[in-house]
């Protein structure tokens, strides 16, 4: 399984993509959006899945990216 971040416009989207995760039993919390990813909301969703599309057509949502090991992020969708 692979480690994501999804980036809001707003805590609301990230309150409620986190909500949809939790109800479809993918493991999910909210954080602190990593200051080199945006500066929008300031809260962020990660979660562990196979792929991200369960993050597609979230509420507010204004980009998914996949944390590597090396504490780097690569941007799979910006909205």
């Amino acid at each position: 399984m692979n480690n994501y971040i999804a980036t809001f416009y707003s805590q609301y989207g990230a309150l409620s993509l986190r909500k949809e995760l939790l109800s479809r039993e993918i493991a999910a919390e909210l954080i602190s959006v990593p200051r080199q990813l945006s500066t929008s909301c300031g809260v962020c969703v990660t979660f562990k899945h196979d792929d991200w599309d369960c993050a597609k057509g979230a509420e507010d949502l204004e980009g998914v990216y996949l944390v590597i090991d090396d504490g780097r992020y690569e941007e799979l969708l910006s909205c």
